[in-house]
């Protein structure tokens, strides 16, 4: 897993727009990962809140590396939807995903999104999404 664990982690310091936009890849696992984001004003739609496509980012993200890694190597979505439940107002996002069935050219995944709040987790968007391996 090490190797793996290295891989992913130089896939994502490779993503031009996860460094632009400051996300983190902070845990992987045989099938699962977790990225964060620290909230700032670029993130914000007009009310205040992180914007959707930030949320949707994070999801896809996090549940195609989970899927990669279920996978055990490249991999891309194939698709995704994405539940807003509340809106995100902390100081910080966190995107939990992890491979829920995985075969030999695709995974299912979920990806939990919580916002922080004073060291207060709260779920404010859910995913699911299927990766396939990369040819």
């Amino acid at each position: 897993m090490e190797n793996l664990s290295a891989f992913a982690h130089q896939v994502f310091e490779s993503q031009a727009f996860s460094q632009f936009i400051g996300a983190e890849l902070t845990q992987v696992g045989s099938d699962h990962a977790e990225l964060s984001l620290r909230i700032a004003d670029h993130h914000k739609q007009q009310h205040g809140f992180v914007h959707g496509g930030v949320l949707s980012y994070l999801a896809d993200n996090a549940i195609t590396f989970a899927g990669g890694l279920a996978l055990g190597g490249n991999a891309l979505t194939s698709e995704f939807k994405i539940n807003y439940i509340k809106p995100a107002k902390g100081s910080h996002l966190l995107a939990r995903a992890r491979a829920r069935s995985a075969g030999k050219r695709q995974a299912v995944c979920q990806c939990e999104i919580f916002v922080v709040v004073e060291g207060v987790e709260t779920l404010c968007a859910l995913a699911q999404g299927t990766v396939v391996a990369a040819a």
